[in-house]
């Protein structure tokens, strides 16, 4: 059995996501799939839409996904891969892991896992801040067209 890794935030889920899970399933025979706590979203990316909770169980309730975890804020992310024992750990295209530091710190800790990253996904809205943006946009533009009616 080869078990996979991958990880995310996972905060809105859209196609990116179900693109980079489903070729991380395709590298192997398990799928463990790490969902960043609110902790580490809100210091690296911005304020959580979803609780980490609940990302963690809609991420674990998709097909391919043979078990989630919610991650380990002030952990470092070897603990958890110790705690997983991953074959390969699959990178999203955009993910700005160095996937050449990261074998490299892995095999400083003795750990053999080997890293992939998967290709970039085709579809419109394939990013969190891109579905938001567009929620954003269209949102204002019906603002806008209620104003002028009311004018």
């Amino acid at each position: 059995m080869v078990r996979v890794m991958a990880s995310g935030v996972f905060d809105i889920l859209h196609p990116g996501h179900l693109h980079y899970l489903k070729q991380a399933k395709d590298m192997g025979d398990e799928l463990f799939v790490v969902v960043a706590c609110d902790e580490t979203v809100r210091r690296h990316k911005h304020e959580p839409v979803t609780p980490e909770r609940m990302r963690c169980t809609m991420v674990g309730s998709l097909k391919m996904v043979d078990e989630a975890w919610v991650g380990r804020e002030g952990g470092e992310i070897f603990d958890i891969v110790e705690a997983i024992q991953p074959d390969i750990i699959a990178l999203g295209y955009d993910q700005r892991f160095d996937a050449d530091e990261l074998r490299h710190r892995l095999k400083e800790r003795g750990l053999n896992v080997e890293v992939r990253r998967v290709g970039e996904c085709s579809e419109d809205l394939n990013g969190t801040r891109k579905i938001i943006n567009r929620i954003i946009k269209d949102h204002s533009r019906g603002a806008a067209d209620e104003d002028d009616r009311d004018r």
